[in-house]
């Protein structure tokens, strides 16, 4: 295999990664973020108060999104195993 395959797969990977865990960190983004604000206009300086509602909102945008992050996940497995074989015969 040479190597234009392996940075090929790399950069496909590292695709199927970011794409499969954008919606959780943009979610977790956007409410730290009203959060920081909320905390702002109010004067309350507690630090672990953003950490249970961006829980949530995690674990909510998993639920919603979790079938669509395993079947990228999966598109991307299947790519990979079909064309094992052209990789093997390109060594």
């Amino acid at each position: 295999m040479n190597e234009n395959i392996v940075v090929d797969i790399a950069r496909q990977a590292i695709y199927v990664v970011i794409k499969a865990s954008a919606p959780m960190l943009l979610t977790s983004l956007v409410i730290g973020l009203i959060i920081s604000i909320l905390q702002t206009v109010t004067s309350i300086q507690e630090q672990t108060l953003t950490f249970v509602p961006k829980l949530i909102a995690v674990f909510l945008i998993l639920i919603l999104c979790g079938g669509w992050i395993l079947n990228s996940m999966k598109d991307y497995m299947i790519e990979l195993f079909s064309n094992f074989s052209y990789y093997i015969n390109n060594l």
